[in-house]
């Protein structure tokens, strides 16, 4: 893989998104018992990586005043990603996932478990509130030149921004974890030209296979790769195509290997919009795919699902990842995790503890 993927022009590409934007409380298990606070989520995580990669990042969402709305919007702004829409009224609770970190007996390696329980007190954290149609309305009077726009979650909401995205040459990526509402969940497919979902999160695939609007199918199995299918004019493929996953030196954790994968794979063909996309050949198509694969193995040997992002410098991220897309070994990452964050803080972020 070439340095030149990693460079961008003066004019930084924008992407739009909205969707599943919380705050990951990672607890590991085999750090040190460590604790982080970190900004997540899919269309959290997806946009936040571009940013990290050159991107201009507008997420659009409801991130206005709770404890953990602060605490993911001084994340996000370390990354760079802008917040002029990430605060849309009316107020919601912003989701929080907690992610505990752990090993499988008899050597088996690291496994992580996400449940939605404090682990302070055992109440409920919040879960995912989308975008309003009114919010939605007003915000795309300032969608300027997106280049694409992302969705995770279907609602009347995002699906007015993704619109008027299109409307605009925007390239447009949705990334399902579930059907939810079929009806918006295939208009949803109507105007998405990428749809990437994961074989473990959607078992019911016949809702995609029904819709031949998707220009671009990705399938994702973990350990095991990906296919895609295209039906792009220079990209076109006789069904489905497999691309084997790589391997790392040292695995710590899968979680956010999607989320980089995706963000690779949008970093090579959306920096053009639409009009580029559908020029792609072949070649540049599976280049693309496996740059976000590569994305996705040097991720997992960190824990959390951007904690490379805070572990190593940059040059060693961008020396390390063009090695495993070359297939050549590189040496486990030494990495200097960030300091664990007090049991305090923790409490803080959910009501119920606050309460008592």
């Amino acid at each position: 893989m070439k340095e030149s993927v990693f460079i961008k022009s003066p004019s930084k590409p924008a992407i739009w998104g909205t969707g599943f934007i919380a705050l990951d409380l990672i607890l590991s298990g085999t750090s040190k018992k460590s604790r982080w606070l970190w900004a997540g989520g899919t269309c959290g995580n997806v946009l936040t990586i571009l940013s990290f990669l050159g991107w201009e990042a507008y997420p659009i969402s409801r991130l206005n005043g709770d404890a953990a709305s602060r605490l993911v919007q001084q994340d996000l702004a370390r990354w760079g990603v802008h917040l002029k829409f990430a605060k849309s009224i009316p107020s919601a609770k912003t989701p929080i996932v907690i992610e505990r970190i752990g090993q499988k007996p008899n050597g088996g390696g690291p496994k992580h478990q996400f449940t939605w329980l404090c682990p302070a007190c055992g109440s409920w954290v919040p879960g995912y509130a989308p975008v309003l149609v009114s919010a939605a309305k007003e915000i795309v009077k300032e969608i300027k030149d997106p280049k694409v726009f992302f969705l995770d979650r279907v609602s009347p909401g995002a699906l007015i921004l993704a619109k008027a995205s299109l409307e605009r040459g925007a390239l447009i990526v949705f990334e399902p974890s579930g059907v939810g509402d079929p009806k918006l969940f295939g208009e949803a497919l109507e105007i998405a030209h990428i749809v990437k979902y994961s074989h473990e999160r959607i078992k019911d695939r016949s809702i995609i296979a029904s819709h031949p609007n998707p220009f671009l199918q990705i399938e994702t199995f973990g350990k095991e790769g990906l296919r895609y299918k295209s039906r792009l004019g220079a990209s076109r493929t006789r069904g489905w195509r497999r691309l084997e996953a790589f391997t790392v030196p040292r695995l710590k954790d899968t979680a956010g290997a999607g989320d980089w994968c995706t963000a690779g794979i949008i970093h090579l063909v959306g920096d053009k919009a639409f009009s580029g996309f559908k020029s792609l050949t072949l070649d540049a198509l599976q280049h693309a795919l496996r740059f976000g694969q590569a994305l996705a193995a040097w991720n997992c040997m960190f824990e959390g699902a951007r904690g490379g992002m805070y572990a190593v410098r940059k040059n060693e991220f961008k020396r390390d990842v063009s090695l495993i897309n070359a297939g050549r070994e590189i040496l486990p990452p030494k990495t200097s995790n960030p300091a664990s964050v007090p049991k305090r803080l923790v409490k803080t972020i959910c009501q119920a503890c606050v309460d008592l």
